[in-house]
């Protein structure tokens, strides 16, 4: 005798067991901050440098340009209870044949947080 279990028997579990099988949602492409515009001698701190996973050419760059950026850190001292904060940013225009893109911050990045993971947010959506 098999134990495969019928498909309209999957669906009568309870809600707590089904929110653990669901598989979640992510609506950010994951990303780097690699460090902040700049030449020989000149930094512009207002700008940074990312590199977005699995993007490549300037051509698979057009789709982000635009799109929202988060810098998730955690912080020594729980602001109305979190440790968690972010810094957001958005997407201006790609740098380099690369794939690399630059973005600009609501406030500047601090040097810390070159290597750091970002989240690209996958809104203002165009499509």
């Amino acid at each position: 005798m098999s134990s495969v279990v019928p498909a309209f028997q999957i669906h009568a579990v309870s809600e707590q067991h089904r929110s653990l099988s669901m598989p979640s949602l992510c609506l950010y492409a994951p990303g780097r901050i690699l460090s902040f515009q700049r030449s020989k001698r000149n930094v512009k701190e207002h700008t940074s440098i990312l590199s977005i996973d699995n993007v490549n050419t300037q051509h698979d760059v057009r789709f982000y340009l635009g799109k929202r950026v988060a810098y998730v850190y955690k912080a020594d001292k729980a602001i109305n209870g979190s440790k968690v904060r972010v810094m957001w940013g958005k997407i201006t225009r790609p740098h380099g044949n690369s794939g690399k893109v630059r973005a600009k911050w609501a406030k500047n990045i601090p040097p810390k947080a070159f290597g750091a993971p970002c989240r690209i947010m996958l809104y203002p959506s165009s499509i």
